[in-house]
């Protein structure tokens, strides 16, 4: 990648505002009626109106338009509408989206938001029942025949390369098992609350795909989340300090695919996110010492140690070691493991948690958190920090 300067987005916007519905395997009612009440628990908390609403963006992968969800959440004229691919990849750049408008002048306050019924409704891990023709969809065809089906299976391929290139166990991954579920015990809004697990719970539970274990997998979870996303200037005004938008990316790498990049030169890292972590780095001018929490995407446990090595926290084939060691706290909220599947958005709300000092697992004295999203596919990055 070329050397580029320090961007100006920094500093621009913050976020003013979370909300979200009960996380749970039954919502009992609609896609677009979860958005609607993620959207409004959002901007109460903010202390705003539909009516301040001008921008939102959410996922490509969402069922329910930015124009039907402004119209049932009663927010009025848009001047800005974007959506972001890739799954969870998308996460963080949907606060990146609404802070470059911000940033630019296109929109005053925009709202970011996921809401799906992906326990009750489509479930990701059932694996591939049909896809419309495209190019990534024929790309496919290099994997799917030969049993390739679910996330969890790509997942694994790159999994049992990592173990083997540093002599690893598969009790590696189940330091961050342990971890996410420890948090979630004590965070009231996880499905897992009061559920704490141990190594011999990871070890014991079931192969899914070796060498990924029942509890190497998130959830799949039915549920909202919404981001308000304003000027600094503004959010000083409202009634939660503000969370600035320190640094924001995306990235993909050479050879990208969706959660099949198998034809790298080395399996055992992600590219894409080393792409954002550079540009966190050298956007914000921080370093890994400088960060006081992280919340690191979840979706598979393999990935959690990666994006640590990726992001200079610890050397490759060392991070089982650093997250055993406590030495940084990730996924105060319970992660997508403990808390829930929300495509990461949940763990956007949690860093603004921590920044504020309202988390229910909070961290003394945080003042900056890296939030990571969706690995395997294109990806984004967030980092967040307290105003002043």
């Amino acid at each position: 990648m070329s050397v580029r300067n320090r961007d100006s987005l920094g500093g621009k916007a913050a976020i003013a505002g979370i909300g979200a519905t009960e996380f749970s395997k039954d919502s009992g009612r609609s896609e677009l009626k979860l958005a609607v009440e993620a959207v409004r628990a959002a901007l109460d908390d903010a202390g705003l109106t539909p009516a301040d609403v001008d921008g939102m963006v959410t996922f490509t992968m969402d069922t329910s338009p930015e124009i039907t969800v402004a119209q049932a959440a009663g927010i009025g004229e848009l001047s800005f509408f974007s959506r972001v691919h890739y799954g969870g990849g998308a996460a963080c750049a949907t606060v990146q989206q609404a802070a470059l408008a911000i940033a630019t002048g296109v929109a005053d306050v925009v709202v970011c938001y996921r809401a799906f019924n992906e326990r009750s409704g489509r479930r990701f891990g059932s694996g591939v029942q049909h896809r419309e023709p495209s190019a990534e969809g024929a790309a496919l065809g290099w994997s799917l025949p030969f049993g390739l089906l679910t996330p969890a299976s790509w997942v694994a391929m790159a999994a049992q390369r990592y173990l083997h290139t540093y002599g690893l166990t598969p009790e590696a991954f189940g330091h961050v098992a342990v971890t996410g579920r420890r948090h979630a015990a004590g965070n009231p809004a996880a499905y897992f609350h009061g559920k704490p697990i141990t190594l011999d719970d990871h070890a014991a539970s079931r192969w899914i795909v070796e060498p990924l274990r029942l509890l190497d997998c998130c959830q799949e979870t039915d549920g909202g989340q919404a981001i308000v996303v304003t000027s600094v200037e503004r959010a000083r005004d409202l009634p939660h300090p503000a969370a600035v938008v320190t640094a924001a990316a995306q990235g993909a790498g050479r050879a990208q695919e969706q959660m099949t990049s198998f034809y790298r030169g080395d399996l055992t890292g992600l590219p894409e996110m080393s792409v954002v972590a550079r540009q966190l780095w050298r956007s914000s001018g921080l370093r890994p010492t400088d960060v006081d929490v992280g919340i690191i995407y979840d979706h598979f446990t393999p990935f959690v140690l990666m994006q640590l090595e990726e992001f200079g926290f610890c050397p490759p084939g060392e991070a089982a070691g650093f997250v055993a060691a406590g030495e940084l706290p990730i996924n105060t909220h319970g992660g997508q493991l403990g808390e829930a599947y929300l495509h990461g958005m949940n763990g956007i709300a949690e860093a603004v948690r921590q920044v504020r000092g309202s988390s229910v697992n909070q961290v003394t004295g945080a003042s900056t958190v890296l939030v990571t999203a969706g690995t395997g596919v294109p990806t984004s990055g967030l980092l967040i920090g307290a105003y002043g």
